[in-house]
């Protein structure tokens, strides 16, 4: 894999993009993970303004600590990030206890809620976005966009551009180190933290990256029969996630009114 070369491609395909866009520059929130590293650090090599949120809801301590570091080191490096650390704890608390469907079943409620998380920090990256005329920068990677759709529909999976979509998890990992992201980050369990424990991707899975890719470059080949073991749990979890995702990237269903209708 040619990590400088592909470094080189999608900061020259972001800054066209702005430029056809007439867009001043991008907007990325930051999370204290490898994606959202990556995708700010290529952002800001563009040149072009870039400012990076950090926006905590009931945030760990060390996942805070690591989007802090980022940041800070991500400053020292070019002068054309700005960054904003908005804690959105209060408002997603004041959320939170207005909303009431009555019966409802915990997991159901608590899924509910960790989306609802995403999605206010899409609304706040869509605010700073409209009023520095700028593009909300996305950070999913292609096991996640196009694989098992591990995002929130209308929360981090809302973006105008995405510079990774193209780039499975492992190949992430390269950028990030010919990018020289902080160890912490790269060593760090990828995790969504939409969650007040520390969930982890693969706890949430039940997978692990790098099987969830091979599962993705067998799948359109093979069947589950053709697996035993470790391989056939692991192809059954992505085919599991990958037919509930299609909602989220297909175009929303229209309903085609017949013609003599509107006679």
């Amino acid at each position: 894999m040619q990590s400088s070369a592909i470094i080189d491609h999608i900061v020259n395909w972001l800054s066209n993009y702005a430029n056809h866009a007439r867009s001043k520059g991008f907007v990325v929130g930051v999370s204290g993970g490898i994606d959202s590293a990556v995708v700010s650090t290529l952002a800001a090599k563009t040149g072009l303004p870039t400012i990076v949120l950090e926006m905590p809801i009931h945030q760990k301590a060390d996942q805070i600590a690591r989007a802090q570091e980022h940041i800070n080191q991500l400053q020292k490096q070019y002068t054309n990030v700005e960054s904003h650390h908005i804690d959105l704890t209060t408002t997603f608390d004041s959320f939170a206890t207005v909303v009431d469907i009555g019966e409802k079943t915990e997991e159901k409620t608590k899924l509910a809620f960790a989306n609802a998380r995403s999605r206010l920090r899409m609304v706040t990256l869509y605010y700073y976005a409209q009023v520095c005329n700028m593009l909300v920068a996305g950070t999913g990677n292609k096991v996640e966009d196009f694989g098992v759709g591990f995002f929130t529909k209308y929360g981090d999976g809302g973006v105008d551009i995405s510079p990774i979509a193209d780039l499975l998890k492992s190949q992430v990992y390269e950028l990030a180190k010919e990018l020289k992201i902080n160890q912490n980050i790269i060593q760090a369990p990828p995790t969504d933290g939409l969650w007040d424990t520390d969930k982890t991707d693969e706890d949430q899975i039940g997978a692990t990256y790098p099987e969830l890719e091979w599962a993705m470059s067998v799948y359109n080949q093979h069947t589950i029969e053709d697996f035993s073991g470790r391989q056939r749990e692991v192809f059954t979890i992505y085919d599991h996630y990958h037919r509930a995702m299609q909602h989220k990237i297909n175009p929303i269903p229209v309903c085609k009114i017949p013609a003599d209708l509107f006679k």
